[in-house]
């Protein structure tokens, strides 16, 4: 039996961008966080024959899919098995036809050898992914109490039932699989794959992003998937006329098993001029030193889906309009990017000067930052930094105005209450909320100095714990430093092995796993 196979991938928050990524015109700031998707590949075991293929999900109920592969001459047919024991997981199977058919297309015999060993799949999210449940009269959820958790707690509900925290489970779970995938039938390698602007990870992003689009229906931004492939960074979307051969085929998964993907697909392969391409652009980012982000799953929850649709509609109704205000927000966008990066620059200039302004700011407000007494170089540091909060503070109220046109609530009054509160407090950037918007989550930045007694984010916790018209529960998550996914080693993660062995483990309690 071959070694297992692990690759993980990050989930993300877009603080920037919401509603114009999806027009190439436009960028979008997105961060990758350190919470991730794992997905671990193991030859398949008794219960598993030739040419089938089991796909778990441990921490939840009946969350078992069972396939069948069929090889027939340049056709490689993915069938779910009668027997699965939960409803179909269209994303699943999937990144299983596509990542497979793919497979095929580069050495068959090879991969037929593979796939009659069988395969057996798990796939296990960290914590901050979904709701984290407590019981009534439990104190609300901190960072400190979510930091004893054990890892990949068991959630005793079935998929359907599951409350996500809004940071691109599905992205990061699909990106996750197809990597493991192709990583498992030799179309990439370890080697390959490591290297943020490899053809290997570039392989790994496009069918990820078919996969995606495919299960949702329609081609998306692309962001979530991009930020779990390359990590942090400003993102312009790809042309959407690029998947438009594969996404008209019809919605019949089994259609993909005869029709060849990599001409598509491969950013190797011979470019005709006459047909758009793969042009989505990737510029890394990483949040200036000494500033952490922190997210928080508000009790609430939007319908993407709809918030979308009516602002397009608004839009397309209102087109110099929109084009102005889009052009403004941009604009605030730009703004707040260029400034966070001319914050790193300053920090390698001067980091006395950085890290003595941070120490200052960490006491005050946003209000009187302009206002402190500092050193010239200090004054510098402040006065980017105080950039940063009024780029953030502009972007919001323009999102609103865009809310307001199009009769849909992006900030509701809730969420801006609540961002209101927790950008006042001393020591805090910034704040919004992330994606298109909505009433289930926000994002703030934070100032980190290690001399503070209370600390930005231990004030910010305060306001989420007292704030009475929604519960407000922060995440573990912060800006992974990472390329984005990644191979792992499986006893190299702690719980893991646990959980992919463990037998009915959705049902265990937390307090009895290690």
């Amino acid at each position: 039996m071959s070694a297992s196979i692990v690759v993980s991938a990050p989930g993300k928050a877009l603080l920037a961008g919401g509603y114009l990524v999806l027009d190439p015109a436009y960028s979008g700031l997105v961060i990758s966080v350190s919470s991730r998707f794992y997905t671990v590949i193991r030859d398949g075991g008794p219960s598993v024959g030739p040419n089938e293929i089991c796909v778990r999900s441990p921490q939840f109920i009946d969350a078992t899919w069972k396939y069948t592969v069929t090889l027939k001459n340049d056709e490689v047919l993915v069938r779910e098995s009668l027997d699965s024991s939960s409803n179909r997981n269209r994303f699943v199977h999937c990144a299983l036809q596509l990542t497979l058919k793919l497979a095929s297309e580069g050495n068959p015999r090879a991969f037929a050898e593979l796939l009659s060993h069988g395969l057996d799949i798990a796939a296990i999210a960290d914590n901050d992914f979904y709701t984290q449940k407590r019981d009534p009269g439990e104190p609300r959820l901190s960072i400190a109490s979510l930091s004893e958790m054990p890892p990949f707690c068991p959630l005793n509900v079935t998929l359907s039932d599951v409350q996500k925290t809004g940071m691109g489970s599905s992205a990061a779970l699909i990106t996750s699989i197809v990597s493991a995938l192709l990583l498992k039938f030799g179309v990439i390698s370890k080697e390959g794959f490591a290297r943020r602007d490899s053809g290997d990870r570039v392989l790994a992003h496009n069918i990820a992003q078919l996969v995606h689009c495919l299960a949702q229906g329609k081609v998306g931004s692309g962001f979530d998937v991009s930020a779990a492939v390359f990590g942090s960074h400003v993102y312009t979307r790809f042309d959407p006329r690029v998947l438009a051969p594969l996404m008209d085929v019809t919605e019949d998964i089994s259609n993909f098993a005869r029709i060849p993907l990599r001409p598509v697909l491969d950013p190797g392969a011979a470019v005709d001029h006459n047909k758009p391409t793969w042009n989505s652009k990737v510029v890394p980012f990483q949040l200036p030193p000494l500033v952490r982000l922190v997210l928080a799953d508000v009790a609430g929850g939007s319908s993407t889906p709809s918030l979308v649709k009516k602002v397009n509609e608004w839009r397309s109704k209102n087109t110099e309009d929109a084009r102005r205000l889009w052009t403004s927000i941009d604009l605030s966008n730009k703004n707040m990017v260029d400034s966070l990066r001319e914050l790193s620059s300053l920090y390698t200039a001067d980091t006395g000067a950085y890290e003595a302004a941070v120490q200052s700011l960490t006491f005050l407000p946003p209000s009187q930052w302009v206002e402190a007494e500092t050193s010239e170089a200090q004054r510098t540091v402040t006065q980017a930094f105080y950039r940063v909060y009024q780029a953030g503070q502009t972007t919001r109220f323009l999102m609103r105005k865009m809310g307001e046109n199009a009769g849909v609530h992006i900030e509701p009054p809730t969420q801006t209450a609540l961002l209101d509160e927790s950008v006042a407090q001393a020591g805090v950037i910034a704040g919004g909320v992330p994606g298109a918007g909505g009433d289930d989550a926000i994002w703030v930045l934070v100032l980190e100095s290690g001399d503070a007694l209370e600390t930005p984010l231990h004030r910010v916790e305060q306001v989420w714990r007292k704030f009475k018209q929604r519960t407000v529960s922060p995440l573990l998550a912060t800006q992974s430093m990472e390329i984005g996914a990644r191979v792992e080693e499986l006893a190299g993660i702690r719980g893991l092995e646990r959980v992919i062995t463990t037998d009915d483990y959705a049902r265990k309690s937390p307090t009895n796993l290690f």
